[in-house]
């Protein structure tokens, strides 16, 4: 007998009861909110820039802005779903440590939740890999537009484009775009978010298992953990002898660590675990 939607859901309420969690989450959580992921069942095959790209190839470079200035707009025009705000929730309560991100779309943050590790960093900020200087993306965009007067409402004028992750967007036409260096340094820009073939910096790893520590359980949701950047601390959780629960489309590199693994999406997960009563964080099983 396959159990329904709501027996899992009750199944997930009761591992977790009791239990403080740090809640691992990766793009199926932003699904919801119109943001796709890379590895969904239902998701294109997606060939994500490598660092040695970015960094080795000028015409890369010039690809990759000319379409993150139409992509990241999307991104921060982007609103928190349910499921977003149910892990706020759950944090405000007492019931969740805090949230580890594997997304780049600070929708956690736009949703209320305090204590986020962004582990591959955000849209939101850009910097110079020679003087290591931060801008703000918007501080950026204004820039490109100033070098590249008309380029985005020209592109926005065409019907089906196509949003991708990462404060991407599929533009096939980039040749003339024109890319801004650092105004400090002249330096390479580049978004402060870790690439494929980049090290997540060891000091955000630290706080992310150190939430890990400070938890009783590991709830992911909307992860495939086919990196290890976040495979990782469920590796680490299971270790320790701490629960872990899965919610997931599809399947994932962690499965056999977890105690239960749910096939569902994650706004209903979330939403169900934390608007029910029985599930509380005032008891502990350390």
């Amino acid at each position: 007998m396959v159990p329904t939607s709501d027996s899992r859901l009750d199944a997930l309420t009761e591992l977790l009861s009791g239990r403080r969690l740090a809640i691992l989450t990766g793009a199926g959580i932003s699904t919801d909110s119109g943001i796709p992921d890379y590895r969904g069942p239902d998701s294109p095959p997606r060939n994500p820039m490598t660092f040695q790209q970015f960094i080795g190839d000028s015409a890369f470079r010039r690809h990759y802005w000319a379409r993150n200035h139409i992509g990241w707009r999307y991104m921060d025009s982007s609103r928190p779903n349910q499921g977003h705000r149910a892990v706020a929730t759950l944090e405000r309560g007492g019931r969740a440590v805090g949230v580890i991100t594997q997304n780049v779309d600070l929708l956690h943050t736009k949703a209320g939740a305090r204590n986020v590790i962004d582990l591959h960093g955000t849209y939101a900020q850009v910097r110079c890999l020679n003087c290591q200087r931060l801008i703000s993306r918007t501080t950026l965009a204004e820039q490109l537009e100033e070098a590249n007067p008309g380029f985005a409402e020209t592109v926005a004028a065409a019907k089906g484009v196509e949003i991708a992750p990462d404060a991407d967007a599929v533009i096939e036409s980039t040749a003339h775009f024109r890319v801004v260096d650092c105004g400090a340094c002249g330096g390479i820009l580049k978004p402060d978010i870790v690439y494929f073939g980049e090290s997540v910096p060891k000091e955000r790893v630290a706080r992310a298992y150190n939430l890990v520590d400070e938890a009783d359980a590991v709830l992911v949701a909307g992860s495939s953990l086919t990196v290890m950047s976040g495979l990782r601390f469920v590796r680490y959780a299971a270790k320790a002898g701490k629960p872990v629960a899965i919610v997931n489309r599809g399947l994932t590199r962690g499965d056999e660590f977890a105690a239960l693994k749910l096939d569902i999406g994650c706004t209903e997960a979330l939403s169900a675990l934390a608007a029910s009563e029985s599930y509380s964080a005032t008891k502990s099983s350390a």
